[in-house]
């Protein structure tokens, strides 16, 4: 077992020393945290977090290895992986890898031993930063921009349809989910409610997405920031007033961007499986799963066609945006919650009763 020394150098001017994992080769990225005490695997394979080098708070992470079950795509996206402390002989019955035997196959460079909390305070510190895996520890502080194209790198190119085994509905309700890099288990929750999915390119055209006959749509997770998929408003626009539509995480900013609203860059992002959310319809504060970087202005919301459905609990920022008059609600937060609780996954209920209890497609 390999003991090499590798460093984290950041543009904070900060040098970290860790054990190398997983495939030696440099990268650069943007340095995010994530929180969560379980999911590494749903992390690690999650498509938002293409560009960025990932840290994981808590500290012991291997220890149920890597399975078959809980890939969020079809290889990991992001650049590189810090933890404290790796478990090399994971106990768990759905256990196939261990966790260095899958960085090592998805060519992932990891550094452990790293003191995370001191990372995550610098994080939390300096808000975006960046930094470099490397062998060097004299190397310059970087600043990497994220590809302003990143969305594109994870998209699906062509169309894929799943169809329902658990249908109780005849015909099974069709949901076209936009890929601007989704995760798995948002279609594994709509095909378990009775839909057929068909997942379609992150820039498919409202002609394109009329022409599959859809009963809704849902918009996505996803990397970046979403000013650089500005260009698609109008599309976008289009798509969610002449369907019932459903945005999620980068999905929800899209909508609201199309909608007039405008986006911001959080301090350090919310990323983890506990951030408190409150329903502002119902009172009910919940826990939700997120990862995100960037949140709606609540500020620029119209609302005169708009109420903001959800908050978050800590900070205030807008979790959820419902249309007064038309079937468009979105979320900042992962109702699908892989990994996470499940707190909100009525969300997809709600979504979907809008077309089933009217037994008709609805169009504009």
């Amino acid at each position: 077992m390999s003991e090499t020394t590798g460093y984290l150098v950041l543009n904070t001017g900060d040098v970290l020393e860790g054990k190398w994992l997983g495939t030696h080769k440099e990268v650069e990225g943007e340095l995010v945290f994530n929180t969560a005490m379980t999911g590494y695997q749903e992390v690690m394979t999650d498509p938002s977090y293409a560009g960025q080098i990932v840290t994981m708070t808590y500290p012991l992470i291997g220890n149920y290895g890597w399975n078959e079950i809980d890939y969020e795509s079809i290889k990991p996206s992001l650049k590189g992986f810090i933890i404290s402390t790796p478990s090399h002989n994971p106990e768990h019955y759905e256990s196939k890898n261990t966790l260095m035997e899958m960085l090592e196959e998805h060519d992932i460079p990891a550094l452990s031993h790293i003191d995370t909390r001191a990372l995550t305070r610098i994080i939390r510190e300096h808000g975006e930063v960046y930094g470099k895996i490397t062998q060097n520890p004299n190397e310059k502080p970087v600043h990497t921009t994220v590809n302003s194209n990143i969305v594109s790198t994870v998209s699906v190119k062509e169309k894929k349809s799943y169809s329902t085994e658990t249908s109780i509905n005849h015909p099974a309700p069709h949901v076209v989910v936009m890929d601007f890099g989704y995760k798995h288990s948002i279609a594994k929750s709509l095909l378990e409610l009775g839909c057929d999915v068909t997942v379609v390119p992150y820039n498919t055209t409202f002609v394109e997405i009329q022409s599959l006959d859809p009963d809704g749509v849902l918009l996505s997770n996803g990397p970046g920031d979403p000013q650089a998929l500005a260009h698609l408003s109008e599309n976008i626009k289009q798509i969610s007033e002449s369907f019932p539509t459903m945005g999620i995480c980068l999905g929800h900013q899209l909508i609201a961007l199309a909608h007039g609203a405008t986006t911001k860059r959080l301090p350090y992002g919310h990323r983890g499986s506990n951030h408190p959310v409150k329903d502002l319809q119902t009172g009910k504060v919940m826990i939700t799963s997120q990862n995100h970087g960037y949140v709606v202005d609540y500020d620029s919301v119209n609302m005169k066609n708009w109420y903001v459905s959800h908050v978050n609990v800590n900070d205030k920022s807008v979790e959820g945006l419902k249309h007064k008059k038309k079937p468009l609600m979105t979320v900042q937060f992962h109702p699908e919650a892989h990994p996470g609780p499940i707190d909100t996954h009525h969300l997809f209920v709600d979504f979907i009763q809008q077309f089933i209890t009217k037994g008709e497609k609805q169009h504009a």
